[in-house]
């Protein structure tokens, strides 16, 4: 959370909605400084509101995960809702009914998103005792094997086409070619680019270095690639945002002035800007943020770097996550069916 709301009463917290205009069949969202609680979990009494919201405020503390596990939650108690189901007559079969009915709607890795939200939150509620046991613990989730990733990526030429074609002339311009070498160079996930300030960004031992807050509250520090280094400098220079070591890295830009404010980019920001940038450099490819985790790790395994030190640099906890980003295999299945020549 913001930090706000920690000193609220708890009819603030579990109510009718009235007060934010939503009514209580609607998830828990944070809307301003309180909390609704959905009619299933709401009418199982003030013990299971109470649960409900420390779930979400206590045991969840990656607000993107918190976001996605309110999007689930509030699907499948609106489900139980019109099913007219209650925390107490709430059985495994009905739990099994529900995500069968996803899987016709959902992809495998969405639908065993949401099970694992309701696993996870009635184990709360056993913890709680609210309920005697978790009706999702034996619902299993459809089967889901992944062995390539599907993020799209790009060529090492097309990435550098999309940097070469960024104005530099604005502050917003050397912003977005920084902000795109940095995903390019430390293969870093958006929301440690975006979570970044200043101070992140520091020289040590004649070097400038790098530091991401990664998920899992991991702090993740790496030497910057010289390219990215004279970006980053040219950035820094131009704008005078380096006199404020605990200002935002990248901040969000004015509108079209090509000026900054002094307010932190969100991952949606970053996903616009870098959709624009694309189209503007004739790259046709579908780009996403994590485009270019996966185009820094394959180039830099197709240069010969090894996969235990694409693993270190990606921060991940397993090698099998980052063969996920290698997409060298895609060159060879291209020059193999460009070999049936009729």
């Amino acid at each position: 959370m913001d930090g706000e709301g920690d000193d609220l009463a708890g009819s603030e917290l579990i109510g009718d909605g009235a007060d934010n205009g939503l009514g209580k069949e609607n998830l828990p969202v944070v809307v301003g400084t309180a909390t609704v609680v959905p009619a299933f979990i709401a009418d199982g009494g003030e013990r299971a509101g109470y649960a409900f919201v420390d779930f979400f405020m206590a045991q969840i503390r990656n607000p993107n995960t918190r976001a996605a596990y309110a999007t689930a939650v509030r699907s499948f108690c609106a489900w139980c809702d019109v099913q007219r189901l209650t925390l107490q007559t709430l059985r495994t079969h009905h739990v099994a009914t529900y995500i069968e009915l996803l899987g016709r709607s959902y992809s495998p890795p969405s639908v065993k998103q949401h099970l694992a939200a309701i696993r996870m939150l009635f184990d709360w509620l056993v913890l709680r005792q609210v309920v005697e046991v978790n009706p999702a613990a034996a619902v299993r989730g459809p089967k889901h094997v992944v062995k390539k990733g599907k993020t799209p990526v790009l060529e090492a030429d097309e990435a550098r086409q999309l940097l070469d074609s960024i104005d530099v002339s604005t502050a917003v311009g050397l912003r977005d070619r920084a902000f795109i070498a940095l995903l390019i160079y430390t293969f870093a996930r958006v929301s440690a680019a975006v979570g970044m300030t200043v101070a992140d960004y520091y020289v040590q031992g004649r070097r400038s270095w790098v530091r991401l807050h990664e998920k899992g509250g991991k702090r993740h520090e790496m030497p910057a690639h010289h390219l990215l280094e004279t970006y980053m400098d040219a950035y820094l220079a131009d704008t005078g945002l380096a006199a404020d070591k605990a200002a935002p890295l990248f901040p969000t830009a004015a509108g079209k002035t090509g000026k900054l404010t002094e307010h932190r980019m969100a991952r949606q920001d970053a996903r616009r800007m870098i959709c624009r940038r694309a189209a503007a450099a004739g790259i046709a490819t579908e780009l996403g943020c994590h485009s270019f985790r996966a185009t820094g790790i394959t180039v830099y395994l197709k240069n010969g770097g090894l996969l235990e030190h694409a693993q270190q640099m990606a921060a991940h906890e397993s090698a099998r996550t980052t063969k996920l980003y290698d997409r060298r295999s895609d060159k060879i299945t291209l020059d193999e069916v460009e070999k049936i020549m009729l």
